[in-house]
């Protein structure tokens, strides 16, 4: 694979960046699956893009699995191949997407784990008058009302959040705006930290969550104090913003049964991502079912 070729990747990784507006975490996995499909090509003496076949791309499947690369990984990879064809067509690099008809081996899909509603409320039962403490409840207690993804928190600013409407606007994937409700108990712990957070804040932040030098908070510090909080509240699960987002969808589908509209809550593009949660509302059902049905228990073979 030629130099040129290769600086192909850079300038989709840019166009992922100030085009579709896509996270720097995103369009970084990206980049280094592409990179990794390149030196695949360079060792298989493959010169240009334009010249590359499903022969080959099969060839690059076969070779990671062999490695032992996982199903998903590699569904990934095709992926990110997928998406950067489409653009080499665009800019009339390629011709063909010769990853369309390549499937990844067939792995099984993890169920997300949730936090189920006691063990929710044990995490955001924090009494504690300290700035950065009530901080990190209104955090916790928003990510579960609304359901935001850790990147859509630490983007909003106060702008965001509109106490009496009792809304958030989101800015999620892709730059997309959605106005999703916010709870009573989130809106009290909000309103709270906006008493303290003015005092913290440094001159003309916008963030809504800020640090103790006064500035928007990072998504690592919202990981470690979140999981900072589950060890202190003795919660036997660990604690992630992710979760959280997980449990709301869970728990929202438990209650409503709308899939919807919780696609719609949650921001995804396609309702087949959301459907993941019907797993987890079969599976709590199913549990439910076992421990309750009288038939369903399993009883002692009779003794002979």
């Amino acid at each position: 694979m030629h130099a040129r070729d290769l600086q192909w990747i850079d300038t989709f990784t840019a166009h992922l960046t100030n085009e579709r507006h896509l996270s720097p975490y995103t369009t970084k996995n990206y980049h280094r699956d592409l990179e990794r499909f390149g030196r695949f090509c360079q060792t298989s003496s493959i010169t240009s893009w334009k010249k590359l076949n499903t022969h080959d791309v099969r060839a690059f499947v076969a070779s990671e699995h062999r490695a032992g690369r996982n199903g998903r990984s590699i569904q990934r990879y095709l992926s990110s191949i997928r998406t950067f064809y489409k653009f080499l067509i665009r800019e009339n690099v390629a011709v063909n997407n010769p990853a369309l008809d390549v499937s990844a081996p067939k792995y099984a899909r993890k169920l997300p784990k949730t936090l189920d509603v006691d063990q929710i409320g044990g995490l955001l039962d924090i009494k504690s008058d300290d700035p950065l403490a009530c901080r990190d409840v209104a955090i916790m207690e928003l990510m579960y009302s609304s359901g935001l993804r850790l990147a859509e928190l630490v983007n909003l600013d106060v702008q965001d959040i509109d106490i009496n409407d009792e809304v958030v606007r989101v800015t999620g994937k892709g730059r997309k705006t959605r106005v999703v409700p916010v709870g009573a108990c989130a809106r009290k712990a909000i309103t709270k930290w906006l008493g303290l957070r003015d005092n913290l804040a440094s001159t003309d932040e916008k963030a809504l969550f800020i640090g103790h030098r006064g500035q928007r908070l990072t998504d690592r510090a919202v990981q470690k104090r979140m999981h900072r909080w589950g060890l202190k509240q003795n919660l036997s699960e660990p604690v992630h913003p992710h979760r959280l987002r997980h449990s709301f969808a869970s728990h929202l589908l438990e209650s409503s049964g709308d899939l919807r509209a919780i696609q719609e809550l949650l921001g995804h593009a396609n309702l087949g991502t959301t459907q993941i949660y019907t797993q987890l509302d079969f599976q709590h059902l199913a549990q439910v079912y076992d421990k309750a049905h009288p038939r369903a228990r399993k009883k002692h073979k009779d003794k002979v």
